[in-house]
């Protein structure tokens, strides 16, 4: 069988590979993720931890993964697993720690192709109502008219709970639905054909196309923003207000004593950036052994904070405030209402808001696969170098598991008990302990030295050379604290919250069961590469003599 550990892969340009870097964490995690938590978690005081972090673990560590990436690439090695097997001095337990960001990539990808298809819809159910002039209207749910101009925030929530399901388990393979669950599979099969087509001819070619696309939509958007008039009515408020919300912090006393909110900005930072969940190291591990990592990191990961914080907080918490008023943060409830029940309101209220609703969604929908393939990218190799298998199979393998995991979020819809579930160990939990287990590695085994050679070879411009004691002394510490804080308040709370649903129970059990499964797979692997290795070193000295 073919060895699927060796591949001539590689990006076709340095341009290419800071476009997909930048798409992997430009997405869903920058235009609804990060607006959600930054409104759940107190707006301007959110935004403390949050640039907290983004000095202190995102950016070195960003360039730290980029290195430890192409080194890891450098030997052959294009999976967490394989590459932390060779930083980690060649030791089994670093490549089982590499592992667990495998864990984030799979999970991850099976609930976000879901939340991909509900881009999708809305993207579809405005332009239904813009054609609706013209005689071509049309509506993806039966139930709701062409359009998503409903009048009410009733209307607007139950438009939500029909698209996702939310009301039972089960809702969306009803008649009325099945379409969601169509659409859920078009959006996997096309992220599926983009990673079967491969780096360059695939991932590359698909971000060069859809990146100046998404940069566009979100310029326009936010240039509609700037031009809103203050509107008029009990809750109208001005775009100053929205802007306060947003940048002025509140109640401080209490919200930066909450290690919720100091786990849920540093975990934003993750997900929205893509480091410590997989897709950075794999992505970079084809960079050619020349070319520049250093500047293109941090060209990557300034490129995301400008979409997230100026693009993504800008076109949507200011219209939101000043539309709805306080109702917009009060009325909440998660993360992705901001986004899928909030800013239909607002579209609903906003001149020409079904073109922009359109635009939005669109914008969505394309910024999401190019995050989503990014994850998916990881999966395949570590089926190619865990099993040896060719990319075709890896791919046609990596399919089957991640829609075994879809089938899952899209049966347990009620409350969305399994996307939640899923997102908290995949997107918060499991990154945090995936960035102090990288710190460490990079810290205490691979080492400093190792850390700022690799980011020199080939740079453009050279990172400042305290950048790994930054790593060591201030991002390493940093994480422990925050960590073993949250544990200490928060963790016995998480887990009390699972007795209440046995959707979440399910879903925990399915998601414990993944980790066994990585565990035991990445142990056998590391331990055959061991073997063989001395396998090697043994026939090599068989030759000498």
């Amino acid at each position: 069988m073919k060895d699927g550990s060796q591949t001539n892969e590689h990006w076709g340009s340095r341009l290419g590979v800071v476009l997909a870097v930048s798409g992997s964490a430009v997405g869903l995690g920058n235009f609804i993720r990060f607006p959600g938590q930054a409104t759940l978690h107190g707006g301007g005081a959110f935004m403390i931890p949050y640039l907290i972090s983004l000095l202190i673990v995102a950016i070195p560590l960003a360039s730290a993964e980029w290195a430890l990436g192409r080194h890891g690439g450098r030997r052959g090695r294009h999976s967490p697993i394989g590459i932390y097997y060779e930083a980690g001095g060649r030791k089994p337990i670093c490549g089982i720690c590499g592992g667990l960001m495998i864990f984030t990539a799979y999970v991850i990808d099976m609930y976000y192709l879901v939340v991909e298809s509900w881009c999708l819809v809305y993207a579809l159910q405005y332009l239904g109502g813009l054609l609706k002039p013209i005689g071509l209207g049309f509506s993806i749910i039966p139930t709701i008219e062409p359009g998503l101009k409903l009048g009410s925030a009733e209307g607007y929530a139950s438009a939500f709970d029909s698209i996702t399901g939310s009301a039972s388990d089960g809702s969306l393979f009803g008649s009325s639905t099945s379409i969601i669950v169509a659409l859920v599979a078009l959006c996997t099969f096309m992220n599926f054909w983009l990673i079967y087509r491969g780096i360059s001819k695939g991932i590359e070619r698909f971000c060069k196309m859809v990146a100046p696309l998404i940069l566009l939509c979100s310029f326009f958007i936010v240039i509609r923003v700037l031009t809103l008039g203050n509107p008029t009515g009990e809750q109208g408020q001005s775009f100053l207000d929205g802007l306060g919300f947003m940048w002025n912090p509140q109640n401080l006393d209490k919200t930066l004593l909450d290690m919720d909110v100091w786990l849920a900005a540093t975990s934003q930072i993750f997900f929205s950036t893509s480091i410590c969940t997989s897709a950075v190291c794999t992505y970079t591990s084809y960079v050619k052994s020349k070319q520049d990592i250093a500047l293109s990191s941090v060209t990557a990961t300034m490129a995301n904070e400008f979409c997230e914080v100026a693009l993504g907080g800008l076109m949507i918490i200011p219209p939101a405030i000043m539309f709805l008023g306080a109702a917009a943060a009060d009325n909440i409830g998660s993360s992705f209402s901001l986004g899928f029940v909030v800013l239909p309101n607002v579209f609903g209220e906003m001149p020409m808001g079904q073109f922009f609703g359109f635009l939005f969604f669109t914008l969505l929908f394309f910024s999401a696969i190019t995050s989503s393939i990014s994850q998916l990218q990881p999966a395949v190799a570590f089926l190619k170098e865990t099993f040896r298998w060719s990319r075709q199979t890896s791919v046609l393998v990596a399919a089957v598991l991640v829609c075994a995991g879809t089938s899952f979020v899209c049966w347990f819809t009620a409350q969305f008990a399994a996307l939640d579930t899923f997102d908290f160990w995949s997107a918060n939990f499991t990154p945090f302990l995936c960035a102090i287990v990288q710190t460490f590695i990079i810290s205490h085994i691979w080492g400093l030295e190792n850390l700022k050679s690799e980011l020199d070879r080939g740079a453009i411009v050279k990172l400042p050379s305290g950048l790994g004691k930054l790593i060591k002394y201030a991002s390493l510490p940093y994480l422990v604290l925050i960590f073993g804080a949250w544990l200490f308040q928060n963790f016995g709370e998480r887990v009390e919250s699972l007795k209440t649903s046995r959707s979440a129970q399910i879903s925990t059990l399915f998601l414990a069961t993944i980790v066994v499964v990585l565990f035991v797979v990445s142990l056998a692997t590391t331990l055959r590469w061991k073997k063989e290795e001395k396998e090697q070193i043994s026939s090599n000295k068989e030759i000498q003599e």
